[in-house]
């Protein structure tokens, strides 16, 4: 062993409680008991110990006896000192990755789109354009807050799709939804917000929004979305909100809610963030225009292909109000160099030769059988179940009788192998009122939504005693 590798192993604090010897004790012991110090395996002598670690060789000496009562060294006179043979190294496995844990039997995870119907062919097209078109110079170190054939493209997408109030110049293209959501919050920081309202229920993570330095405040969604008198009560001085579709309610939000909300921007001069993730699933009429378009000074707009296509492409957007623009891009660029270019002008292709639009279209059939099919199923196996909220989404909010043991059906359900969510899971603040599911229907064919409701129904009466 040279003694530049054991300086790796070793390292030692003068200011601690600890003693020097204990130090080199516990730094021998655990190197050897995770296998970085062999069986059998030399190790330098106390004094060239000493030397290397710069501490007096009685020092090591009495290391080296300690760990030698213990079976961990093997010492004899006139012989270089080594590790037992006797010693087996104790390596502690990682975690399985998620992608090796086995799947579940039945997956009604919400907020999941179809992966395999992701359009390989038609986005390979579209890529191969993307390179063919691309001038050298885009190559380079240019446009760090998206290029401007995407921005482009996507002003026009989404003012003729979901009526948004954008110029390019106003889009900033991200790496996603949470990028985008974490270069909002510090940007409203910076602009003097200091309390994020945030819908209840809503997300689970707001750990990067307390990191921009904004405090998060609740504020229960109804079954017309946020209510605005409590917004009004509180001390907020900005919000968060999914108006046309919120998760996981999955309620569109009033036109007088978004009145008032709107009223309430401007006398507070505050600012929203409006997320759009996945308000092109609309299935039984045309999806409800984004809040953005009535007062663009004042919303954030946020969206993502997470949902439409794949979040592996890790692409997503802000439309940002020309008083926040300066910040935001100022946040970015201390973030990164933007997400991959060459991928952003594929997009580019993809929205502008009409292909996006294909796609959609062609999975809002895919879904809307697909939820049609867990209704059915539904009122065939669980009648007494209530579905929620709109037509719309990936998944449906399922509720049940209010004398419904949710702890028993959590347990029952997971030894069954039937993964889903309750509405629980994603409340902030107190939680109220009956069981409530959420059941994903982006992942699964008709057929294995319909066994998948029956098992679920098997489930829930084995946790009621039936």
């Amino acid at each position: 062993m040279t003694s530049s590798a054991l300086d790796l192993l070793i390292s030692l604090s003068r200011d601690g409680t600890r003693s020097l010897s204990a130090q080199i004790e516990e730094g021998l012991r655990c190197a050897i008991r995770l296998g970085k110090l062999k069986a059998g395996s030399l190790i330098p002598s106390t004094r060239d110990l000493a030397r290397q670690l710069a501490v007096s060789r009685p020092l090591v000496v009495e290391a080296y006896a300690q760990l030698a009562a213990e079976g961990y060294l093997s010492l004899r006179q006139g012989a270089r000192p080594r590790v037992s043979t006797c010693v087996t190294a104790k390596v502690a496995k990682p975690a399985a990755p998620q992608s090796m844990m086995p799947p579940p039997r039945y997956d009604f995870l919400p907020a999941f789109p179809d992966l395999s119907a992701f359009p390989r062919e038609r986005w390979l097209k579209a890529y191969r354009a993307a390179l063919t078109r691309m001038p050298s110079d885009d190559l380079g170190y240019r446009d760090r807050h998206g290029s401007a054939v995407l921005r482009q493209a996507l002003a026009d997408y989404l003012g003729r799709v979901r009526g948004v109030v954008a110029d390019p110049d106003q889009i900033v293209v991200t790496s996603g939804f949470e990028q985008g959501r974490s270069l909002a919050c510090r940007a409203l920081h910076e602009a003097g917000a200091r309390r994020l309202a945030v819908e209840d229920p809503s997300y689970t993570d707001w750990e990067p929004v307390r990191r921009s330095g904004l405090a998060v405040l609740p504020i229960r969604v109804d079954e017309l979305g946020l209510r605005i008198a409590d917004l009004a009560a509180s001390a907020a001085d900005a919000v968060m909100v999914t108006p046309a579709h919120q998760f996981p309610t999955a309620v569109v939000m009033s036109g007088d809610r978004r009145v008032a909300l709107l009223s309430w921007l401007n006398e507070r001069d505050a600012y929203a963030i409006e997320d759009d993730y996945d308000a092109e699933y609309r299935y039984d009429r045309m999806p409800t225009g984004a809040l953005q378009g009535l007062d663009p000074d004042r919303i954030v707009y946020a969206g993502t292909v997470s949902k439409t296509l794949a979040p592996a492409l890790r692409l997503g957007w802000l439309v940002v109000p020309n008083r926040l623009l300066p910040i935001v891009q100022h946040e970015q660029r201390l973030s990164d160099y933007g997400p991959p270019r060459i991928d952003q002008h594929a997009l580019a292709e993809f929205i502008s030769g009409g292909e996006f639009d294909r796609h959609l279209r062609r999975m809002r059939g895919l879904y809307r059988l697909r939820r049609d099919a867990l209704i059915a199923a539904l009122a065939e196996d669980l009648p007494e179940a209530k579905v929620g909220g709109i037509a719309a989404g990936l998944h449906a909010t399922v509720r049940l009788p209010s004398f419904y043991d949710e702890a028993a059906i959590r347990r029952e359900t997971s030894s069954r192998g039937i993964a889903l969510e309750f509405l629980s899971d994603h409340c902030v603040g107190e939680v109220a009122g009956p069981p409530t599911l959420l059941l994903g229907y982006g992942r699964s064919s008709e057929s294995v939504i319909r066994m998948g409701v029956r098992a679920l129904a098997a489930a829930i009466r084995k946790a009621q005693g039936e």
